[in-house]
């Protein structure tokens, strides 16, 4: 068994609950978010010969922790044995043992691990392991106000949510790594590797 999250993008309105629940429990500085929610944005406005316009526009919430994938990247690099993966596919960090290097910070094609230089130690989501022991729920998806975040046996999400992608845009193309997450794509949300559109809030999502 493997758990997972699913994300539903068409009930998501980009509120920051999960985020901010997340930073509180885990009592996070500014400088760190282990749950962040992208906002994508793209289109135009095209102007007629007859003088009306026609609108191409769009915008959707991608809320992303980690995707505790199936093949992760930062475990690979990591050079001291830092990282972990348990027997319900949680991948999370061994703060006593690492050093710092930033080895998973570059190695994670979602830009999920953050380098914090005040303590040289690199730090993620894992999942809220200890509250999964107590059988509860990860923080975030408490939380969600909108029910727009799920967490069990991926298996059994993938069978609730059978028409569920591995990623959209502005996520990593998901066959690098097979993360632990399917999601509900909205009307709105474009394919991994888009280029008509942007983040639009990239500073408060990036952490360097």
């Amino acid at each position: 068994m493997a758990y997972g999250f699913y994300f539903d993008s068409t009930r998501c309105t980009g509120c920051r609950t999960c985020e901010m629940a997340c930073k509180d429990y885990h009592d996070l500085s500014t400088e760190a978010a282990f749950r962040r929610v992208f906002d994508y944005e793209g289109g135009e406005f095209v102007e007629n010969a007859d003088g009306t316009v026609t609108a191409t526009t769009y915008a959707y919430h991608l809320s992303e922790a980690c995707n505790h994938c199936e093949s992760p990247k930062c475990f690979a690099a990591c050079p001291t044995g830092a990282i972990e993966k348990d027997e319900d596919g949680i991948v999370y960090i061994k703060e006593d043992v690492c050093t710092g290097t930033g080895a998973c910070v570059d190695a994670c094609p979602f830009g999920v691990p953050i380098l914090v230089k005040e303590k040289n130690k690199a730090v993620k989501c894992d999942m809220c392991r200890d509250r999964i022991a107590e059988g509860k729920r990860p923080i975030c998806v408490e939380a969600c106000p909108l029910r727009a975040l799920e967490w069990g046996d991926l298996d059994e999400l993938k069978k609730a949510h059978p028409d569920a992608v591995h990623a959209i845009a502005p996520m990593a193309d998901p066959s690098i790594t097979n993360p632990s997450v399917i999601i509900n794509a909205c009307p709105a949300a474009k394919e991994v590797g888009d280029t008509t559109g942007a983040v639009a809030n990239e500073k408060e999502v990036t952490f360097a």
